[in-house]
C-alpha cells in the first residue's frame, strides 16, 4: 500500500493526506472518549485497521479485511466486560468503515466461502460495536441503533452487488472491444500484406510459365519482373512494420486511418495491378474530389478496390482488363457506389453467398459497419460480358449529402 502511495503524483499524495487527516482525527477522538488509555489505543487502532482495509490493493484485501474484522470483534467483546466505556460514541467511524467493508467484500471477493465469511464477520462486528457503550444505553441501542445498522448492512450488500455487476459489465465491454480490435488487426494484416504477396506470386508464376514454355525472358524483361517482385516484397515488409508499430503503440485507434485517406490513392492500386500483368483502369466521379468524405468512407473504398484486385490475381484466369468505377449513385446522391469488374473466368465457381475467404468476410463486415452493402458474384448476363464483379454501396454522411443538395 505504501509503495502504491509513493508511485502516485505529488498532488494526489497531498489530496490523500488531506482527506485522511480528518478521518484519523475522528478515530483518535473516539478512542479518547473511552477515558482509558489501553481502550483508547485499541479503539483507534481498530478503526484505523477498518479504514485501511478499504483502500488496500485487491490482492491483499481479504487478509486486511479479516484482520480488521477480527480486531473489532475482539475489542467489542473485551470492552463489554470493562468498566471504562465511552459515554458519547461507541465508534461510529469504525461502524461506517465496517459497513463499507461489507460492500467491498461483495464487490471484489471472488471466492464464495471467503466472501461469505467476511460478510458475516463484518456484519457481526458492526452489530457488536454498540456493546462498548455503558449497559444503561443497551435499551436505546436495541430499539434505535441496531435496526439502523441492520438496514445499513443490507444497503451496503446491495451496493456491493450493484458495483460487482457494473464491474462485470465493464469487463465484458473491454473484452468485446479487445476482440473487435483483434478482428480489425486481422483484417488489416490481410489487407496490407496479402495484396503485396499476391503480386509477388503472380509475377513469379509469369516467369515460371514463360520458362516452362521454352521462352525464357530476356535479361531486360527479367530484370523488370524481379524489380516488381522486390518492390512488392518491400511493400509487404513495410506494411508488416506498420502493423507491428500499431500493435505496440499505446495510442487509441487502429491502422485503418493510415491508408486510403484519399480516393486519389486508388490510382496507385490500379497502376500497381497493371504493372503485375492485370490491366486496370480507374474511373472516378468528377464530383468526388470536392466532397469532404470521412476517413472511414475513403478507407473502406480503398479496401474494396484493393481486395477486389487481389482476388482477380488470385482467382481469375484469362483476365484481359479490370474496370474500377467509383461514383455517386444516380438514384441517390447520398450514396457512393464502388464497382470492380473483370472479363476473366473465375478459377473456381463462387456465388454471391460465398465469402471468398477471410478478405471478403472482413470486407463485408467493414462495409456493413458503415450501413452499406457488398455484392460479389459473376457479372449478370445482361451486362453482355463474362467475368466477376465486386460492388459496394456506402451511405455518405449528412454533411456531404447536404452539400450535394
Amino acid at each position: 500500500m505504501l509503495h502504491g502511495f509513493t508511485r502516485r503524483p505529488r498532488w494526489q499524495q497531498a489530496l490523500l493526506l488531506l482527506a485522511s487527516a480528518p478521518v484519523l482525527a475522528l478515530l483518535v477522538a473516539e478512542g479518547l472518549a473511552t477515558g482509558y488509555a489501553p481502550t483508547a489505543v485499541a479503539t483507534t487502532v481498530s478503526g484505523a485497521l477498518c479504514v485501511a482495509a478499504l483502500v488496500v490493493p485487491t490482492p491483499r484485501f481479504a487478509r486486511a479485511a479479516a484482520l480488521a474484522t477480527a480486531w473489532s470483534l475482539a475489542l467489542s467483546v473485551v470492552s463489554s466486560q470493562l468498566s471504562h466505556r465511552p459515554e458519547v460514541t461507541p465508534g461510529f467511524a469504525e461502524m461506517a468503515a465496517l459497513l463499507l467493508l461489507t460492500a467491498r467484500v461483495v464487490r471484489v471477493e471472488r471466492r464464495l466461502l471467503t466472501a461469505a465469511a467476511l460478510v458475516v464477520g463484518s456484519g457481526l462486528a458492526t452489530a457488536l460495536v454498540p456493546l462498548r457503550l455503558p449497559r444503561t444505553e443497551y435499551h436505546n441501542v436495541g430499539t434505535i441503533l441496531e435496526p439502523a445498522l441492520a438496514l445499513g448492512f443490507l444497503l451496503m450488500a446491495v451496493l456491493g452487488l450493484y458495483l460487482r455487476l457494473l464491474d462485470t459489465y465493464r469487463a465484458r465491454e473491454r473484452a468485446a472491444d479487445l476482440q473487435e480490435q483483434r478482428l480489425e488487426h486481422a483484417r488489416e494484416l490481410h489487407d496490407f500484406v496479402a495484396h503485396h504477396v499476391t503480386a509477388m506470386i503472380a509475377q513469379t508464376k509469369a516467369v515460371r510459365y514463360a520458362s516452362a514454355q521454352g521462352r525464357a525472358p530476356d535479361p531486360a524483361d527479367l530484370d523488370v519482373l524481379l524489380a516488381g517482385i522486390e518492390q512488392a516484397g518491400s511493400q509487404a515488409m513495410e506494411s508488416m512494420r506498420g502493423m507491428v508499430s500499431v500493435l505496440r503503440s499505446d495510442a487509441p485507434g487502429s491502422a485503418t486511418a493510415r491508408a486510403g485517406s484519399d480516393l486519389g490513392a486508388l490510382r496507385e492500386l490500379t497502376e500497381a495491378a497493371t504493372r503485375t500483368g492485370t490491366p486496370a483502369t480507374l474511373t472516378l466521379d468528377p464530383a468526388l474530389p470536392g466532397l469532404p468524405l470521412t476517413p472511414e468512407v475513403t478507407t473502406t473504398v480503398h479496401r474494396v478496390v484493393r481486395e477486389a484486385l487481389t482476388n482477380v490475381r488470385k482467382h481469375g484466369s484469362g483476365v484481359e482488363s479490370v474496370a474500377v468505377d467509383v461514383r455517386l449513385s444516380a438514384q441517390d446522391r447520398g450514396r457512393l457506389c464502388v464497382s470492380v469488374t473483370d472479363d476473366g473466368h473465375p478459377a473456381k465457381p463462387r456465388g454471391d453467398g460465398d465469402a471468398g475467404g477471410f478478405g471478403l468476410v472482413g470486407l463485408a463486415e467493414r462495409v456493413q459497419a458503415l450501413g452499406g452493402t457488398l455484392t460479389t458474384g459473376p457479372r449478370e448476363r445482361g451486362q453482355g460480358a463474362r467475368g466477376w464483379r465486386v460492388e459496394a454501396e456506402l451511405p455518405l454522411p449528412a454533411s456531404v449529402t447536404g452539400l450535394e443538395r
